[in-house]
């Protein structure tokens, strides 16, 4: 075989693992979700709990993406009324993504080349904030309100502190590396967090005080609770729900629905073509039919001129048939349910403020990839076919090796329903009918037996994840 055509092979053969394993590192993996997800459907919670854990023993879940399988886990466990296990899994959800964040923004700092995929995700924010309203939710159900207190303060200081956060990271990515020699001169600002009020963490806390006898508490956050409305109408834009925390002669059973499952990261596909003259970076749409093929532009100056693709992240949400949620209590009819919590808008709000990190941080590492890659074209270009393989090679490892990171929850609840009916004080057994827009019921939960109390936390959960 002559040593040009082997040569020629070579490359070819080099260029497939190049692809191969340049999808593996940087590729967000989630197929083995789906069977999951089917289970969810099915209402079958320790299937899907039990799945989670075959995942991670056969290393679905790699050591950097290990804040998913604690909080995946965590939730599976919760569906499944196993809520010791849930809170220890939540619990190193939470201590995962503490340890986390500040290492791979860090890390993000030092070296520009690094796609995302391959650093540790500490999850997203909205992620976080559940893992503790879930552990209140573990804690209540266990009566032991005192923990259920310290969740509902962890999670509502978390809020408070997120502008802080991003402000801090905007200026580790803005220090960089000393020695980074394919920096690219970016200012990152993170972007304004609107965010510091959780209607749900009201909800959770308001009760749990009612029920240890602090009514003015109680009440302190059942008006923290209408602020959540009424001063953040982009992310509680549906009518406050009628919610109760004592009633004088009856008492009060609450009842938490939720039903579908919450966002997830898909890629919004760009590209980004540069301008030597203008020290100008344009960024596209990949759509020719977008009415608006331009997504957006930077003032950075450039060496070379170059094109080529690049994805980043966007929330997306899932489909839900769930449209009305009825609640009955020994057969007769008690009310609807209403909604509390839409967990998409609080997943695209609390997104806000880090995806523009995201964007440049991405926008700055294909600038330098590009640069890379065009000196490495000159180099390669020996003429002829060869030559064109090699140019070849590079223009597709430094476009496949540009893949957003889409990590995120796949078991979170995509809407919180809530309800808080007046009874009186005896053993009832509880049917909660999930409906369809068309009024068929696709899902049923039946708690049996359940004892009200005229004092304490009355509150039942119901899930249909559909």
């Amino acid at each position: 075989m002559p040593s040009k055509i082997r040569t020629i092979l070579s490359i070819g053969c080099l260029l497939t693992l190049f692809m191969f394993a340049a999808c593996g590192s940087v590729a967000t993996k989630k197929g083995f979700y789906d069977p999951i997800i089917e289970d969810l459907h099915r209402d079958d919670f320790n299937s899907a709990a039990q799945k989670i854990e075959t995942a991670k023993a056969k290393h679905k879940f790699g050591e950097k993406d290990r804040f998913l399988y604690y909080i995946d886990a965590g939730l599976a466990y919760h569906y499944a009324s196993r809520f010791d296990t849930s809170n220890q899994k939540l619990t190193q959800a939470e201590n995962a993504s503490d340890e986390l964040f500040t290492k791979s923004i860090s890390r993000a700092a030092l070296s520009l080349m690094l796609n995302d995929n391959v650093l540790e995700y500490a999850g997203e924010d909205y992620e976080v904030l559940y893992t503790n309203l879930f552990k209140t939710l573990n804690y209540i159900d266990k009566d032991n309100f005192e923990d259920a207190f310290v969740e509902v303060k962890r999670a509502n200081e978390k809020l408070n502190l997120l502008e802080q956060k991003y402000r801090e990271a905007s200026h580790i990515l803005n220090e960089g590396s000393l020695g980074d020699t394919n920096r690219v001169e970016i200012n990152y600002a993170a972007g304004k967090v609107r965010f510091n009020n959780d209607a749900f963490a009201r909800y959770l806390s308001m009760h749990a005080y009612s029920a240890d006898g602090k009514m003015d508490d109680a009440r302190i956050d059942y008006d923290l609770l209408r602020r959540a409305f009424s001063e953040q109408p982009y992310i509680y834009d549906f009518e406050i729900p009628k919610v109760k925390y004592s009633s004088p002669d009856k008492a009060i059973v609450s009842i938490v629905g939720m039903a579908g499952l919450s966002p997830v990261k898909e890629a919004l596909n760009l590209r980004l073509r540069t301008d030597k003259d203008l020290n100008l970076v344009q960024i596209l749409y990949t759509d020719p039919k977008g009415e608006n093929p331009e997504y957006g532009q930077l003032p950075i100056p450039v060496s070379e001129d170059y094109y080529f693709k690049f994805s980043i992240p966007q929330i997306v949400s899932r489909p839900s048939y769930i449209s009305r949620i009825r609640v009955y209590a020994d057969s007769v009819p008690l009310g609807e349910l209403q909604l509390l919590e839409d967990v998409g808008l609080v997943a695209r709000e609390t997104f806000e403020a880090k995806k523009t990190l995201i964007y440049l941080r991405t926008v700055a590492r294909c600038i330098s990839k590009g640069l890379a890659a065009h000196k490495a074209k000159k180099k390669a270009d020996t003429g002829g076919v060869e030559g064109w393989l090699k140019k070849a090679a590079i223009d597709a490892i430094t476009d496949i090796s540009e893949n957003a990171d889409l990590r995120c929850s796949r078991l979170l609840p995509g809407k919180i329903y809530v309800g808080d009916f007046e009874v009186e004080p005896g053993t009832y057994n509880f049917t909660v009918e999930f409906l369809g827009q068309d009024g068929a019921v696709i899902s049923t939960t039946e708690i049996k037996g359940y004892k009200v109390l005229k004092s304490g936390l009355n509150l039942l959960e119901a899930f249909s994840l559909n």
